[in-house]
């Protein structure tokens, strides 16, 4: 925020590209604020106090002005470009989350500190639950950009999305996280502003970016830097009610709660997931309504209340039977939806402490999924395996599903491969003492990876 009698340059410049007199600007922010219900006394002296740094905007009319100088160019224009924030502070996660998610990728690209120390929060989860989605969407259909956006524009979002998405699972979150958050910023959320020419368009290409904006989520998780995911997960949630605001924001609001559960942090999952399944009821196909079921069951399972969490995974094969498609795209970035649910059930019954159900379970995924395709699930799958059958007394085949684990690791830049392999060191450890086959060799390679 600009010092008192320091001119604000960047606010100057951006007027002048704009063209505008601030008689003009100032009507516009007025307006604006009249879209979101303020009744706000906005003008041009106002604006010459903030040029001139004399004065800032209070409560959001810098995010008014940045609004109506958005709309002037046919460009985002975020309150950081016009010195209304210093170019550190961290986005705001309410009003315009098309501006949001450009401000988060561009901090990405810039290696800005408040997204590496930023920390996830168990409140964060419930942001959907109190979510003005109608506000938002007022904000956002009041624009008329320049820009004419096709089912072309679209198609190559969905396209870099789909290659990234595939690399993330044999390579690991770390790569290609910089070129995404790149060309969301620069590219896919900009194409937000554009005309569409007919609203089914519209909606896909919101579709399109939270879908682009959740695998950004999705590579921060896998590097466990859980606060710059949860950022991605919420303004992805928030287009995904512009796209869809029954599936496809219900499945973000799974987004969220998945993310949590990881974390061992069940705050607010259970509403989370009651929510989202009375979003998406009726609205999604069979293998979706799985996924949501079953992620309910973990909830559920990591709150202690076992017999709902039976339910839930009763649920879930249910309506994974059904087959009334096509399942869309944002709910198969996750994979066969059979091999997800076999995967997460579990874990549920790892909670329910039920080791030979986990084990049974995870052999099921194992055959469900592509094991090049998803080499990533394979390893950790291997990695879960050993577990089950560690805590089944079974360690010699512990240590050979935990050494699979190992070799499909191998070249990956994760931080959930790295949290596998350490869970298992202190069963090694007492594995080496006993002498078990294979225990000691398979501790040093842990200790190599890990190096």
């Amino acid at each position: 925020m600009p010092v008192p009698n320091d001119p604000n340059s960047r606010l100057r410049t951006t007027i002048q590209a704009a063209g505008c007199t601030y008689e003009a600007l100032a009507k516009d922010v007025r307006r604006i604020g009249a879209e979101n219900g303020e009744l706000l006394q906005t003008n041009k002296s106002a604006v010459s106090h903030w040029v001139s740094g004399t004065r800032t905007p209070s409560g959001r009319a810098g995010q008014y002005l940045a609004e109506a100088l958005s709309r002037r160019l046919g460009r985002i224009v975020t309150p950081t470009e016009i010195g209304l924030k210093p170019a550190d502070a961290e986005p705001s996660s309410d009003g315009d989350p098309v501006t949001a998610v450009t401000d988060l990728g561009r901090a990405d690209v810039e290696r800005r500190s408040f997204l590496a120390i930023a920390a996830f929060t168990a409140a964060g989860v419930a942001m959907p639950l109190g979510y003005d989605h109608e506000a938002t969407a007022r904000m956002l259909r009041a624009r008329t950009g320049r820009s004419v956006v096709g089912a072309e524009d679209i198609d190559v979002v969905h396209q870099i999305t789909a290659a990234f998405s595939a690399a993330d699972e044999r390579l690991g979150g770390g790569h290609g996280l910089t070129t995404v958050t790149a060309y969301l910023a620069d590219t896919a959320a900009p194409m937000l502003r554009g005309r569409f020419p007919s609203e089914p368009l519209r909606c896909a290409a919101f579709a399109a970016v939270a879908e682009l904006a959740y695998l950004a989520g999705w590579k921060h998780h896998g590097l466990g830097q859980e606060g710059a995911a949860q950022r991605y997960y919420q303004v992805g949630y928030q287009l995904a009610c512009e796209a869809d605001p029954h599936g496809h924001a219900a499945w973000m609001m799974r987004a969220l709660a998945h993310q949590a559960l990881s974390l061992k942090q069940p705050h607010h999952c259970v509403d989370l997931v009651e929510g989202a399944l009375r979003r998406g009821l009726g609205h999604v196909d069979g293998q979706t309504e799985a996924l949501l079921h079953i992620t309910h069951a973990r909830a559920y399972a990591a709150t202690a209340e076992n017999p709902s969490a039976a339910r839930a995974l009763l649920a879930a094969e249910d309506a994974l039977l059904r087959d009334d498609g096509p399942q869309p795209s944002y709910s198969r970035v996750s994979g066969p939806a059979a091999g997800t649910v076999a995967s997460h059930t579990a874990r549920t019954l790892t909670d329910l402490a039920d080791h030979v159900g986990t084990e049974q379970q995870h052999r099921d995924a194992l055959t469900r999924w592509d094991p090049e395709k998803y080499k990533r699930v394979h390893a950790l799958t291997h990695a879960d395996l050993g577990d089950s059958l560690a805590a089944q007394a079974r360690a010699d085949e512990a240590v050979a599903a935990w050494t699979q684990a190992l070799v499909l690791m191998e070249g990956m830049t994760s931080d959930r491969t790295r949290k596998a392999i350490t869970s298992i060191r202190s069963t090694l450890a007492v594995y080496q003492r006993r002498r078990v086959p294979g225990a000691a060799e398979l501790a040093r390679r842990a200790r190599e990876s890990l190096a």
